[in-house]
């Protein structure tokens, strides 16, 4: 069923939420915006902001800092917020108390994705038994878009987008440069997660290294985390912004990564993506969705054991330690 909106041309988006979140919801706007000749009020916090920067259909960002959201100042914003911009529609990509709080103070009308939450848990809960078909059905950029129209595109026409300037791509080409021969596009991985259970074994990670050192593969190492290659030449890690990472990761020939939000950033700037998925799986809607983007996984009956890779591990995490360097090397060769 198709949602019709006034004819006011703006809508308001809120989604505080995670990075890959926010990423994800680039390419569903932007598609809503071709589709209806829309502009979007983004409601967003303040370290996921930079990734929303110079795309035009974002006509202003408004960028939450944690203060912020404390009961009474984020009460105190809902209420200013709703009586400069009442008559707008609303779109709620989150889904939460705070959300639903700021929807109810606006007189337009709302649109609400459907997080698929409760089904989520209920499939973990049952051991994989229930609503399996109806979450694979489904990617989180085809939920975000549900709520405008009942039927969506294919996950591969909701690829999120980054903007770059020319001026940051000459940047980290720069830096690049000074790295590795002047030209080259590196390897990129991010072996960081924000639950460990989905960061890359460490012990992996220095085999794969090994690896592509006596190939002759330049690897750069990017995100934030305590770096597993202290003092080696090309690891960038806790050294770049938001930004600088987009543009890092676009001069890539391909990023291995887990399930994380810098997976979602190498979809928005055209980079393939090989990523290993250990405690999430294919029902939690994150899978990258590019024509040359390869998952690893292995076929486990422990997967998956949390939401987000947050639980303890009784089996040393064999869902990643299990994923061979000469795999994901082949995996990287049939990107190229």
């Amino acid at each position: 069923m198709h949602h019709d909106l006034p004819n006011n041309n703006i809508c308001v988006v809120f989604r505080l939420g995670r990075l890959g979140d926010v990423v994800l919801s680039t390419g569903v706007l932007q598609r809503i915006a071709e589709e209806r000749n829309l502009s979007f009020l983004y409601i967003v916090k303040k370290d996921f902001a930079p990734v929303l920067q110079g795309l035009p259909f974002i006509k202003e960002t408004i960028a939450l800092e944690n203060r912020d959201l404390t009961p009474v100042n984020f009460l105190r914003f809902c209420r200013n917020f709703a009586a400069r911009h009442s008559a707008l529609s609303f779109l709620d990509l989150h889904n939460t108390p705070r959300s639903r709080l700021l929807s109810m103070l606006m007189r337009g009308p709302t649109l609400r994705c459907r997080k698929a939450g409760l089904k989520r848990r209920l499939f973990l809960a049952s051991g994989g038994r229930l609503f399996r078909q109806g979450l694979r059905a489904a990617s989180v950029t085809q939920r975000y878009y549900a709520a405008f129209d009942d039927t969506a595109p294919p996950a591969a026409l909701l690829l999120p987008v980054v903007k770059l300037s020319e001026r940051e791509r000459q940047s980290a080409r720069a830096r690049l440069d000074a790295v590795f021969s002047p030209g080259a596009r590196p390897l990129a991985l991010h072996p960081y997660a924000t639950h460990k259970l989905k960061a890359l074994p460490a012990r992996n990670i220095h085999e794969f290294a090994s690896l592509l050192d006596r190939r002759g593969i330049p690897l750069l190492i990017l995100g934030q985390g305590d770096s597993v290659f202290t003092g080696r030449a090309g690891d960038l890690s806790n050294a770049s912004s938001l930004r600088e990472l987009c543009a890092l990761l676009s001069l890539c020939r391909a990023l291995v990564c887990s399930d994380s939000g810098p997976m979602h950033l190498a979809s928005a700037v055209g980079t393939p993506i090989i990523a290993l998925f250990g405690p999430t799986t294919r029902e939690w809607g994150f899978y990258p969705a590019g024509e040359r983007d390869i998952v690893l996984e292995k076929d486990l009956p422990c997967r998956p054991c949390s939401l987000h890779g947050e639980s303890a591990c009784p089996y040393d995490c064999r869902c990643l330690t299990s994923i061979s360097p000469e795999e994901i090397l082949a995996a990287v060769q049939r990107v190229q």
